[in-house]
């Protein structure tokens, strides 16, 4: 198990299927952790955002975060293949460092709202993660 205390950036093994043109995403190691988008690129989106959240909840519950399986213990495991038959692997990054994110509130333009908000909303970001992905990206980290 990861804690905040002994966080570390890694990656965590997901499974995408698609049926009838959505597609779906879940990640073995994190029970419940599951995402739909319209395309490959949406889902794997939408899947870094959910695992994100997921994580932040169990690290506000103060609850341990799992320790990601690594592909070759992933590939051992018969329920892991049973679920990935017909299904595409992936391993996203994942931050396990328990940085704690801190309420703000801030004034900005209607307008702008609006416009994050539609720009978020097709990222399927929340707005709190769009506006800290867009101040990473413009501090360069």
């Amino acid at each position: 198990m990861v804690t905040a205390e002994t966080g570390m950036t890694t990656h965590a093994i997901a499974i995408v299927h698609e049926e009838a043109g959505v597609y779906g995403i879940a990640f073995p190691d994190f029970p419940g952790c599951i995402a739909a988008g319209d395309d490959l690129d949406d889902v794997l989106r939408r899947g870094a955002a959910a695992l994100a959240a997921y994580i932040d909840s169990l690290l506000e519950d103060g609850e341990p975060v799992p320790t990601p399986r690594s592909l070759d213990r992933l590939k051992a495991d018969p329920v892991f293949r049973d679920d990935a038959e017909g299904g595409m692997i992936v391993a996203l990054p994942v931050d396990l460092s328990g940085n704690k994110i801190v309420p703000l509130d801030v004034a900005l333009d209607e307008k702008l709202i609006a416009a994050v908000d539609r720009a978020a909303e097709r990222a399927g970001l929340s707005r709190s993660d769009f506006l800290a992905a867009a101040a990473k990206a413009k501090l360069g980290a």
